[in-house]
């Protein structure tokens, strides 16, 4: 597979007029050592005036690692029709040679960024990294649909790549497709079936299952005050608490559960905490000071 120049290249360069004559070289000839956009649309269409800048601007800040063909339907009818294009706006990309993604109709920017940054993630070269970047940024966005589109364009080129393999098994949690996720994790390939990457997805889909059958946490909380000593209340409302994304909360009261009994329940507290801490990133600010403050009290 060729790899794509980081070099910039000119627009001109980047994006072109096609026609019936020119689509095999310019688009299917092209698209084997780059992903070519391939923009549909007529003069008399005013969507087209609005989404085909839009396209032209994303393509040139790619720089270089996609190309563009803006193709008049009513100048070139032969390949309009031989791919049935029915509407346009249309756009297809192609890579090696063969359709692999598009849409219909004018969409925002950023539906349109993330539509290259599915592209560039089936290249295969450099672009892989910004991929995973974008797709964790879509995750973290809500856009579930798009992050799991990018996770498996990725996986399409190197399936035992542990960051979007885990990746994708988030991606179900986050659809709530449990069931899915733990099947997708159990399948993991061997080579990548201990990484941390797949192991904090698993934490995940723990956090998840247990979310699910959290109790009432003004109930809990009633429960522990009237009761400090109800251990089993304590834990039940850290879930409670992890469950309503209050991971500080539930942090903190896991820690006291354990500075008053850490062999509870086979040493449940500390269980949970590794648990919840490795679900998440390393640094983040809530894990740093959970193992400090955990540390701390297991070597007291």
């Amino acid at each position: 597979m060729l790899g794509i120049s980081e070099k910039p290249q000119p627009a001109a360069d980047l994006i072109k007029e096609g026609t019936d004559a020119t689509f095999m070289k310019d688009v299917i000839e092209a698209s084997r050592e780059v992903p070519v956009i391939v923009d549909f649309w007529a003069t008399w269409c005013g969507p087209c005036k609005t989404l085909g800048p839009m396209l032209e601007k994303a393509v040139a800040e790619a720089k270089g690692k996609v190309r563009m063909v803006k193709v008049d339907v009513d100048r070139n009818q032969m390949i309009a029709g031989q791919l049935r294009i029915q509407s346009i706006p249309t756009v297809y990309a192609f890579w090696q040679g063969q359709p692999v993604d598009g849409f219909q109709g004018a969409v925002p920017a950023s539906e349109i960024k993330k539509f290259i940054d599915r592209l560039t993630a089936l290249t295969g070269d450099g672009g892989l990294a910004e991929a995973l970047e974008a797709a964790e940024q879509m995750l973290a966005e809500g856009a579930v649909a798009d992050a799991a589109e990018t996770f498996a364009a990725i996986l399409g080129e190197e399936p035992e790549n542990a960051a979007a393999y885990g990746g994708m098994a988030r991606a179900h949690i986050a659809a709530g497709n449990l069931d899915q996720a733990e099947a997708f994790l159990t399948a993991a390939p061997a080579a990548i079936s201990k990484s941390k990457e797949i192991e904090a997805a698993r934490a995940q889909l723990n956090l998840a299952r247990q979310a699910a059958n959290a109790g009432p946490e003004a109930e809990l909380r009633a429960a522990v005050a009237a009761d400090p000593a109800n251990l089993q209340a304590r834990f039940d409302l850290a879930q409670a608490l992890h469950a309503a994304g209050k991971v500080d909360e539930a942090v903190d009261e896991l820690l006291d559960l354990f500075r008053r009994d850490r062999d509870w329940n086979d040493g449940a507290a500390k269980a949970q905490l590794l648990t919840i801490f490795e679900a998440m990133k390393p640094t983040d600010p809530v894990v740093l000071k959970g193992r400090r403050r955990l540390s701390s009290m297991i070597f007291a």
